[in-house]
């Protein structure tokens, strides 16, 4: 009996509100963001940080923000 129909990599995360990614700017930049549904980040492409989304709540400090490539 095995339960590897679903992805053991990553738990499922839940999805971000619409309204939410609508309203939400980079704190550093105050421009727009995009939503990264596989890494689950939104990205802001001008400061080039990519901000970790936990338990379905953006995370928008700087600090904990991940450089781009």
């Amino acid at each position: 009996m095995s339960e590897s129909a679903s992805s053991p990599e990553r738990p499922k995360q839940p999805p971000i509100d619409p309204r939410l990614l609508e309203i939400l700017v980079c704190p550093l930049t105050k421009g727009p963001l995009e939503y990264d549904r596989e890494k689950n980040e939104l990205i802001s492409r001008q400061a080039g940080l990519a901000y970790p989304i936990r338990d379905g709540i953006p995370i928008m400090l700087v600090e904990e923000a991940r450089k781009l490539d």
